[in-house]
């Protein structure tokens, strides 16, 4: 239905060309037959018999020329559609959203700056055209990149808003409490049906109380590492897995991100933490309702959400190990768990291994353990893409990992 709805308008519109195009050529066509029949009046809008059949001649080659080309439109026109379709699919809804603004700020300007350069003549008619094209395009590049600083700029509404509605709580007058007698009041002490629900300081004053829960707090490279919830599923951990709703937020916005591969990594963070909570490991997961205004950084909202409930961090990032540990918040970094439960290599020792590429140094080659420990071969780029036997010189052992030195045998 709408294929034959599109070819309607498109041969109407080759219709109305032809007939227009016609119609200014038709005093050529009378210059060239030269006969009084063709410039009598029709009557019909003023037009000469010349014009009228120039106008008829043209619509119906119009016509033609629409239900010839109209197929190969439409099928060009639904391509172009899908493509649209399937790129804005693509974009989260908050580029969507910022993309549309910037164009319809861009169309305002262009159109204010259009009409100060119309009456230019022969190329004023043309200018609010590109302005319309050039700022449109700049208005929704611009907005979609500092979309970002747009946001944060209009931060402080919520804040202004949530202080305005405070003012307001304080202003109001107490209402007097009736005088009851006596002996209407139950002996009994009444219980709200519908209590109120606890603001998230209160929450957080009665969680730090509680310090037998042995809060551990996830942190998003953690998650998305993937790794804590075959440790979860082991019961090597205990107490209860802690999930700030910031951490969560901050996977959300990292799932949908334009980014094709930190949107991955949001959506595999997203799918850890449904296999954390589906799978039964012993371990209560919850997710706290807790946020800090003053803090605008992640990991500093963890750290101090871990000082107040006396929690312990689990993470694999190197440098929030070490911020952590600085405030005295202890840490269980899974990096070093791994590297803890790899097995030893002692000097002397000999293995086999593939040498797969290059080291830094001149003449080295590199090769992999099964658990991706790097082995960096003296000598070793001779024997590159070959398995070989080498003797292990020395261990390297930090908490971003593990690295063994060899040589050939």
């Amino acid at each position: 239905m709408l294929d034959r709805v599109m070819k309607f308008f498109i041969t109407l519109t080759c219709a109305i060309i032809g007939a227009a195009g016609f119609h200014l050529a038709s005093p050529l066509f009378v210059t060239y037959l030269n006969l009084e029949f063709f410039q009598a009046d029709t009557g019909i809008f003023e037009l000469t018999l010349a014009s009228l059949v120039c106008i008829l001649a043209g619509a119906v080659l119009g016509i033609v020329i629409g239900l010839l080309v109209s197929p190969f439109l439409i099928g060009r026109l639904g391509k172009f559609t899908s493509f649209v379709e399937k790129q804005l699919s693509k974009m989260p809804i908050n580029d969507v959203i910022a993309g549309a603004s910037g164009l319809a700020i861009g169309l305002i300007i262009a159109n204010l700056l259009g009409s100060a350069f119309a009456r230019i003549p022969l190329v004023g008619d043309y200018i609010p055209v590109i302005f319309s094209i050039v700022l449109g395009y700049l208005g929704i590049r611009i907005t979609i990149k500092k979309r970002k600083e747009i946001s944060g700029s209009f931060a402080f509404i919520p804040h202004v808003l949530k202080e305005i509605l405070r003012s307001r709580e304080h202003d109001k007058p107490e209402k007097e409490i009736p005088a009851v007698d006596a002996e209407k009041i139950p002996e009994t002490p009444s219980q709200e049906e519908n209590p109120p629900v606890e603001r998230a300081k209160v929450n957080l004053v009665k969680l730090q109380e509680d310090k037998d829960k042995n809060y551990k707090l996830l942190d998003t490279n953690v998650i998305i590492d993937g790794r804590i919830a075959d440790i979860c599923k082991t019961g090597f951990l205990e107490g209860t897995l802690l999930i700030p709703v910031f951490v969560l937020e901050e996977l959300q916005h990292i799932a949908d991100s334009s980014d094709t591969l930190r949107r991955v990594r949001g959506r595999r963070g997203l799918d850890v933490l449904k296999k954390i909570r589906d799978e039964n490991s012993g371990l209560e997961v919850e997710i706290m309702n807790v946020d800090f205004d003053d803090i605008n950084e992640v990991d500093s909202k963890l750290v101090r959400l871990a000082q107040k409930l006396g929690g312990k961090i689990i993470t694999n990032d190197f440098n929030l190990n070490k911020v952590a540990q600085l405030r005295g918040v202890s840490v269980l970094n899974i990096n070093d768990l791994s590297n803890a439960v790899k097995p030893v290599v002692i000097p002397g020792e000999t293995m086999r291994v593939q040498v797969v590429k290059d080291g830094k140094e001149p003449g080295q080659g590199v090769a992999y353990l099964d658990d991706g420990t790097m082995i960096v071969i003296e000598n070793g780029h001779r024997y590159l893409s070959r398995t070989i036997s080498v003797e292990v010189t020395s261990a390297l052992q930090t908490s971003a990992g593990r690295m063994i030195f060899a040589k050939p045998r």
